[in-house]
């Protein structure tokens, strides 16, 4: 009785639903910046009454890789076969892309197993109740601006291992007060940003050469969170930058594995990704 199809504009409010009842943080922006970016890579599950039951996304770095996000399903259908059928729908679209990548809880990782997915490293989701000011912190770094996205781009496509300038275009704009690089002889040598959403400020991606660096930008952007709750999609290369984050008050909410299918041949410089951007988007 469940029918599946491509997504529209329409199906947004749906897909928000489904968000919330998960207590996912999307807001309707990331809907929107999904349909922009995979017009056609995008599906939904339909119940008999017209209404939204199930999610996936894709989008597509180039022909480095893709990525799968938003596996969404109501609750009141689960345990149907539902999110399996999403997630052929999702590989069914990429089939002729080389490398899938994703980032999968701990119950999710059995499923990907069995798709043939392999484990890449492993994610935490940081959570900060409430951010607390510091006045013993300084920083280096400084407010990003539109005119850096270049030099911003050169760095970012060294260690995500894709170009994704849509993306971090869409979040330096619509978010610049949460945006900060770091520079050195007018290159830049790290940035941070951050946005919105329902539930936390999301802070990420971080990309430095160094956990010095990663604190510098950090330190910065949460001077414009005081007093909100924040999470941070923190990588484990560096024990000094978890415990760094602990001593900020962050906890972990959850951890996540990132995961790929394929050869992998693009895995860009993980160890310099502090946090990602989040598992919707990588």
């Amino acid at each position: 009785m469940i029918t599946f199809r491509q997504m529209k504009t329409v199906d947004i409010p749906g897909g928000l639903s489904l968000c919330r009842s998960a207590g996912w943080n999307q807001l309707s922006r990331d809907w929107d910046l999904f349909l922009q970016l995979s017009p056609d890579g995008c599906r939904v599950a339909i119940d008999p009454e017209g209404n939204v039951v199930g999610t996936v996304t894709t989008v597509r770095y180039q022909n480095h890789f893709s990525w799968i996000g938003m596996v969404l399903v109501d609750p009141s259908v689960r345990k149907q076969g539902i999110g399996i059928r999403l997630l052929k729908e999702s590989l069914d679209i990429l089939k002729e892309v080389e490398t899938v990548k994703l980032d999968a809880t701990p119950a999710g990782r059995e499923i990907y197993l069995k798709l043939n997915f392999v484990d890449e490293y492993p994610l935490s989701r940081m959570l900060c109740e409430e951010v607390i000011a510091d006045r013993h912190l300084g920083t280096d770094a400084r407010p990003a601006r539109i005119e850096d996205i270049s030099l911003i781009l050169d760095l970012d496509r060294e260690v995500f291992g894709a170009d994704r300038r849509a993306v971090l275009e869409w979040n330096l704009v619509d978010s610049p007060h949460y945006a900060f690089v770091t520079e050195e002889k007018g290159n830049i040598t790290g940035y941070c940003l951050g946005r919105p959403g329902h539930n936390y400020t999301h802070i990420g991606p971080i990309i430095a050469q160094n956990v010095n660096q990663a604190i510098q930008l950090v330190t910065a952007t949460l001077q414009h969170c005081l007093g909100d709750p924040v999470i941070i999609d923190a990588t484990h290369f560096t024990p000094a930058w978890l415990a760094w984050l602990s001593s900020r008050g962050f906890v972990e909410q959850r951890p996540f594995i990132r995961m790929f299918r394929g050869s992998n041949a693009w895995p860009g410089v993980p160890s310099k990704q502090f946090a990602i951007l989040g598992p919707e988007f990588g």
